[in-house]
């Protein structure tokens, strides 16, 4: 399979289908560290990320930003002092689509 970080984002739809059972397992295969979890109904991957200093974790969180607005895809992004967690999902689709996956792999 390709590397999840070289695929290149697609546009979406409210017709485009959410990744299959097996491309969620091949997928997370390439983020052993991301897991998929439903919140009210809806499928979506996240991570947390430990970083010590606060101004780290904001520049962390700037960057996440920028891929975001340059993919027109934007995740949940939760700072706290330590910490950052991050989910994708497609909201158009009400779950996760290939995109977030690429995604949560350029955020790593």
């Amino acid at each position: 399979m390709t590397d999840l970080k070289e695929m290149k984002c697609e546009a979406c739809s409210a017709d485009s289908p959410p990744a299959s059972q097996a491309e969620r397992q091949a997928y997370l295969a390439q983020l052993p560290d991301w897991t998929v979890r439903s919140e009210d109904g809806v499928d979506r991957i996240e991570r947390e990320f430990e970083i010590d200093r606060y101004l780290e974790a904001v520049e962390f969180t700037r960057r996440v930003a920028a891929l975001a607005e340059e993919e027109g895809h934007h995740p949940e992004i939760l700072l706290e002092y330590g910490r950052v967690r991050v989910a994708w999902w497609t909201h158009a689709i009400s779950g996760v689509h290939r995109n977030d996956f690429v995604l949560a792999a350029r955020t790593d």
